[in-house]
C-alpha cells in the first residue's frame, strides 16, 4: 500500500456533505442533484455548492466534474476528504463516473474507502496553493523567457525556456508529463522541476526531496513574470521579485474507493494507457 493512503478513521465525517457543481454546465448541476437525491437515499445530508463559493460547515467533499472542478476543490476544501465523479474526458483523480454514484455513495455509506493524502506546494507562505503544479512564465507568450532557479538558496540553473512547471507527483501525470516530465508515484514525497520547451539540451527534468526550498526569478529586461497555480489561478509577479515555492503544510484528502484495479498503477494503465502495446 502507498504510504500516502490511510485507511478510514472515526474522524471522517458526513454530517455536513457539500456537493460541489459548476454552475456554468448545466449537466453538472443536473448531476449534483441526482447525488444529493441518493445521499438522502442513505440517509446523508448534503448541500448543493457552487464551484465559486466555499461552503465553511463543509466536513466532506463531492466534486462533480472533470479533474480542474476537483483540483479547486482541493484547494479550497484543504484537509477535507474529496470524492471525485468525473463528466470530463479524463478523470484521472476521480474516483466514478455518473452510472457508478449509487456504488459510490453506498461504498461511503458502509466505510468501503480509504484516504490519500496528497501533497501540496505553497507559493508566497501558503498565499496560493496548488495540487498539481505551479508553472511560471515571462511576460510574454510569444518569446522564451531567462528564467533562474535557486534551490536552498544555491543558483542550479539558468533556464532559457518558454517557462518552467513545478509540479507534486500528483501533478506529474498532467502538464508535466506532456512537458516531457517523469510519473512519480504520489507515495513519493518529491517535487519535480520541468522546463518547458528548453533551448538547450543539457536542461533535463529534476526530482529533489519535497523539503527543499526552490526560488525561481527572471531576467531584468523582463517587466514581469506570470505565475498559475493548477492552470487556474493566474497572477503576475514583478521581474525584480522572486518566486518561492515550498511543500504546503496543508494537504489534500482525495477518497479512494476499496475496489478492484484501482490502485496508482491501474488507474495510470487503464486511463493513459501506459505501456500498453498498440494492437495489430
Amino acid at each position: 500500500m502507498d504510504a500516502c493512503i490511510k485507511k478510514f478513521s472515526e474522524e471522517v465525517s458526513f454530517e455536513n456533505i457539500a456537493v460541489i457543481y459548476n454552475e456554468d454546465v448545466s449537466e453538472s448541476y443536473a448531476t449534483a442533484r441526482v447525488v444529493k437525491e441518493v445521499l438522502g437515499f442513505y440517509g446523508l445530508d448534503s448541500n448543493l455548492v457552487t464551484s465559486s463559493k466555499k461552503w465553511d460547515e463543509a466536513s466532506f467533499v463531492i466534486t462533480i466534474g472533470g479533474d480542474g472542478t476537483l483540483l479547486k476543490a482541493a484547494r479550497i476544501y484543504k484537509e477535507l476528504p474529496i470524492l471525485g465523479i468525473n463528466l470530463g474526458r479524463l478523470g484521472f483523480l476521480a474516483q466514478a463516473r455518473p452510472d457508478e454514484i449509487d456504488a459510490a455513495v453506498k461504498k461511503l455509506k458502509n466505510n468501503d474507502f480509504e484516504i490519500q493524502n496528497r501533497m501540496m506546494l505553497s507559493v508566497f507562505d501558503e498565499k496560493i496553493t496548488a495540487l498539481n503544479d505551479i508553472v511560471i512564465k515571462g511576460d510574454t507568450f510569444s518569446r522564451t523567457s531567462r528564467l533562474y532557479l535557486f534551490i536552498n538558496d544555491r543558483p542550479v540553473c539558468d533556464y532559457l525556456a518558454d517557462g518552467l512547471i513545478i509540479s507534486t507527483p500528483t501533478g506529474s501525470t498532467a502538464y508535466t508529463l506532456s512537458a516531457g516530465g517523469p510519473v512519480i508515484s504520489p507515495g513519493v514525497d518529491a517535487v519535480v522541476i520541468v522546463p518547458i520547451c528548453p533551448h538547450t539540451l543539457t536542461a533535463r527534468p529534476l526530482v529533489i526531496p519535497a523539503g527543499e526550498t526552490i526560488k525561481i526569478s527572471s531576467c531584468a529586461t523582463c517587466s514581469m513574470m506570470k505565475l498559475s497555480a493548477d492552470g487556474q489561478t493566474t497572477i503576475d509577479i514583478a521581474a525584480d521579485e522572486y518566486v518561492k515555492i515550498e511543500k504546503s503544510k496543508s494537504k489534500a484528502k482525495l477518497v479512494v474507493l476499496n475496489r478492484e484495479n484501482n490502485g496508482f498503477y491501474s488507474i495510470l494503465r487503464q486511463k493513459l494507457q501506459w505501456g500498453v502495446a498498440p494492437e495489430r
